[in-house]
């Protein structure tokens, strides 16, 4: 029963914010049209190169078409359903939790709900149109390209929300999160076999674009129980690693180290 009263709460936050970002309908496909015509031309820059080397690292057009309809799609769901994820620094600074600790609802999911990015369905439209392309998008692929992309998409937010709780021991951090959430997101978008070694171990530590992005595609490019699992166990891990922060950071922020206030 406590499951579902929390999804009818969340699904009550997403759709207040959707109704709210639709309210403005020029504005709206503006920014999904641009946000369209953004991606395309940054993927084009991809599609000189495979025009020019045929295979990079094992990996086709269609190869990296995938990963980035995948990764697209899945932080286009992110910012549409969890956009509060990235003011959530903002937020810890102001004293704009305080409200939200006194309801008794999570406060990490009314934080992460309680906005929403319209220009994340230009990057879902983008997604979607790169998975078509890369012959990816038919009823044999759905279930996995569901899988794939969920997973992505709840990677984003969950590293979002951990680079954002920095903010409880760092003060305004809110520059440094968007830097390290932008290099996770553009390390997401390159093929994995152009990186090795440490730098590897990196992209699944510090700037956990494997998360995001290596882990998911391989659901679709190479299906497998074992990939599904390596794709469902990090996004498992991403959220633990995002909730126990939170938690460990909400624990001093109640002890009274906040940096501002907001009336109620």
């Amino acid at each position: 029963m406590r499951i579902r009263a929390l999804l009818r709460f969340a699904g009550s936050l997403t759709a207040t914010n959707l109704r709210a970002s639709l309210a403005l309908r020029g504005a709206f496909w503006l920014q999904a049209v641009l946000m369209v015509v953004n991606n395309v031309a940054f993927f084009t820059m991809w599609w000189i190169l495979f025009a020019r080397f045929h295979e990079i690292g094992g990996w086709r057009l269609a190869d990296l078409m995938t990963l980035y309809g995948v990764v697209a799609s899945g932080y286009g769901f992110a910012v549409v359903f969890g956009g509060g994820a990235r003011r959530l620094a903002r937020a810890i600074v102001d004293g704009e939790l305080d409200p939200r600790l006194t309801q008794p609802k999570p406060v990490l999911l009314h934080a992460v709900a309680s906005s929403s990015i319209a220009s994340g369905w230009g990057d879902v439209a983008t997604g979607v149109g790169m998975l078509y392309l890369a012959g990816r998008l038919d009823l044999a692929n759905a279930p996995l390209l569901g899988l794939a992309i969920a997973v992505s998409a709840l990677s984003f937010v969950a590293v979002t929300v951990t680079f954002q709780c920095l903010a409880f021991w760092m003060g305004d951090v809110e520059q440094l999160a968007r830097q390290l959430w932008e290099l996770t997101l553009n390390f997401a978008l390159y093929p994995q076999p152009l990186f090795a070694g440490s730098l590897s171990f990196v992209l699944y530590t510090l700037i956990p674009a494997g998360f995001v992005g290596f882990l998911p595609v391989e659901v679709v490019r190479n299906p497998s129980l074992h990939a599904c699992l390596y794709a469902l166990g990090g996004a498992v891990l991403s959220w633990a690693i995002a909730v126990s922060v939170f938690a460990a950071g909400l624990r001093r922020y109640e002890s009274g180290n906040r940096f501002g206030a907001i009336g109620s």
